[in-house]
């Protein structure tokens, strides 16, 4: 997947990413909370961890595992410590945990590592960004998927009025939901071919613990629409939003909200607003394949 750049915007957001990356490397042994690097990265923590999925190719969390075994895998080479101390310097609480982690990254135990004259032939992978002991890193090129060709239009959305029903939990589980929606809506003749249906998504489900996702079940309504039991109202504030289209599951959407964010919007000369996301479902998951379900994304962008 390719996009053509803006090279001002794509250079800054590279070194964004590129001073969390320093900062992960030189303090692999910390906490390393999402809040702490999108403040290194000057990004805001709403969108920063789909940022760096999209950019490197890799969660935030993937990354720190990944150096850690790398790490550990340059102190088997060159140094005395044992495999024990070795595992317990890479955050693992034993060492058998860390050897399967070990082996599923470079092929094969830590002793056998140790052992294999260090050539690196048997690696399995080679690094996006590998780990150097003298903490230094050295440039990356932005991940490119090389997969479908996204079409994204900047568009200026109006403010609407929505009701909704709030969904705390696993997206997976928000059909309660949308069913006390629809039963609220289908007796006052809210619901019909062209009710625009919505998803108001406030979290990152790579992020935030599933119990704690939330997530607004919405139809958009009059101003006139009155607010009862469990079904709210709001209005989202018209503003810019880049908007593309999602073809498939909605298993599958974080694919195209990696893409969005980590690749085209590095190249747009755009930054996201702190808003929450909308995804506009266009057709009924209920009698419609997963594999041709459309879901329009409406992802916020600050003002210029």
């Amino acid at each position: 997947m390719s996009f053509p750049a803006k090279p001002s915007t794509l250079e800054d957001y590279r070194q964004r990413m590129l001073r969390v990356l320093l900062h992960i490397q030189r303090n692999l042994d910390d906490d390393l909370a999402l809040d702490e690097l999108a403040r290194v990265a000057a990004f805001s923590p709403f969108h920063f961890h789909r940022i760096f999925r999209g950019m490197l190719g890799e969660s935030v969390r993937e990354h720190v595992r990944r150096l850690r075994i790398e790490r550990a895998a340059w102190q088997l080479k060159h140094s005395e410590a044992s495999v024990t101390m070795v595992a317990f310097d890479a955050g693992y609480e034993s060492h058998e945990a860390f050897t399967r982690a070990f082996k599923a990254r470079c092929g094969m135990t830590p002793s056998e590592f140790r052992s294999c004259n260090g050539t690196g032939a048997h690696r399995q992978a080679v690094s996006l960004v590998p780990f150097r002991a003298d903490g230094d890193l050295e440039d990356f090129p932005p991940t490119d998927s090389g997969g479908f060709a996204m079409d994204v239009k900047i568009k200026t959305l109006e403010p609407i009025h929505l009701a909704f029903v709030r969904h705390i939990g696993p997206y997976a589980d928000c059909g309660s939901a949308w069913n006390r929606l629809c039963k609220h809506l289908g007796p006052l003749g809210l619901l019909g071919p062209n009710t625009r249906f919505v998803g108001v998504c406030y979290d990152d489900p790579e992020v935030t613990p599933s119990d704690k996702i939330r997530y607004d079940a919405s139809a958009v309504v009059d101003e006139s629409f009155q607010p009862a039991g469990a079904v709210g109202k709001q209005t989202i504030e018209g503003g810019d939003y880049a908007v593309t289209m999602h073809r498939g599951p909605y298993e599958k959407l974080h694919e195209t909200y990696a893409a969005l964010y980590g690749q085209w919007l590095p190249s747009s000369g755009r930054e996201c607003s702190t808003a929450p996301s909308l995804e506009f479902y266009l057709n009924d998951p209920e009698r419609t394949k997963p594999d041709d379900l459309l879901t329009e994304i409406h992802a916020p962008l600050k003002s210029k």
